[in-house]
């Protein structure tokens, strides 16, 4: 309806209908930018060599729509231009001429004129190593992106299986911040009096506490999913290799999704 309509606006004439359509996705695209878009895809790539690897998060308003072939090609040129072009943010992501011969932020524009809902992209990352990259993607839903040094493929794959299964907050002790230590330790510490500990034991009791904490939210100390009598740092100790870094992204994770009102959705876009 929206080609027939522009068709008519323009007397017959493509080019010019063409161009009404491209407008009118702009105004479209602008109508719908103060939807959320807690749904979509993570999608990641890694180079032929394995020493550039991509993650990527891009949203839409609905589980239909990621699903979407139109929706799952964009991701897809979204993850190849950052491999390719390493921009340094969203901004400079958005200006990247594709080989469809439009920029992300025009081919976006005309995807959400043609789905009728709001297309963004949320976040990416993009390591480059010495070592290997891996990219692991469980149901378009959880994204890991890990760098390691030395191991085998198979290694790189379980570690990042690992990584989006239990959720790590830090890679190690040194990462995670001392005021977030300090604060679960007067936790803990309040926890213990009230429950009537000696005071010159709670420092011991502490210790094995903040001990766990440490083991439950930092990757190196945590027990590895395929073998718990292993911590994944003696995993890749025993293989001689290590983790430098990670990403794990979660599909949505700390956008507040709002509750849909469907009839008044397809009322609007009737209008």
């Amino acid at each position: 309806m929206d080609c027939k309509n522009a068709l008519e606006e323009a007397a017959g004439d493509m080019e010019k209908a063409g161009e009404i359509l491209r407008k009118k996705g702009v105004i479209k695209a602008a109508k719908r930018a103060d939807k959320i878009a807690a749904d979509g895809l993570v999608t990641g790539i890694v180079s032929a060599d394995k020493k550039i690897g991509v993650l990527v998060e891009v949203n839409c308003e609905t589980d239909f729509v990621a699903k979407s072939e139109d929706f799952t090609a964009f991701s897809k040129h979204i993850a190849e231009a950052v491999l390719k072009h390493n921009p340094a943010d969203l901004a400079a992501l958005h200006t990247i001429n594709l080989p469809v011969g439009k920029t992300i932020e025009g081919l976006a524009g005309e995807l959400t004129l043609k789905i009728g809902e709001k297309v963004s992209v949320r976040r990416f990352v993009r390591y480059e190593t010495s070592g290997q990259a891996v990219v692991y993607l469980h149901g378009a839903k959880i994204g890991v992106l890990a760098d390691l040094t030395g191991g085998d493929a198979a290694l790189a794959s379980d570690i990042a299986m690992h990584i989006a299964a239990s959720n790590p907050k830090f890679l190690n002790r040194a990462a995670v911040d001392p005021a977030l230590v300090a604060k679960e330790k007067e936790i803990y510490a309040e926890q213990l009096k009230t429950a009537g500990k000696p005071a010159n034991i709670i420092e011991n009791i502490l210790k094995g506490k903040i001990d766990k904490f440490y083991g439950e939210i930092c990757l190196l100390e945590q027990s590895f999913i395929k073998n718990e009598d292993l911590t994944v740092e003696k995993l890749v100790a025993d293989k001689g290799a290590a983790i430098n870094r990670y990403a794990r992204f979660e599909l949505g994770e700390g956008i507040e999704k709002e509750v849909k009102d469907f009839a008044a959705e397809v009322a609007e876009q009737l209008k």
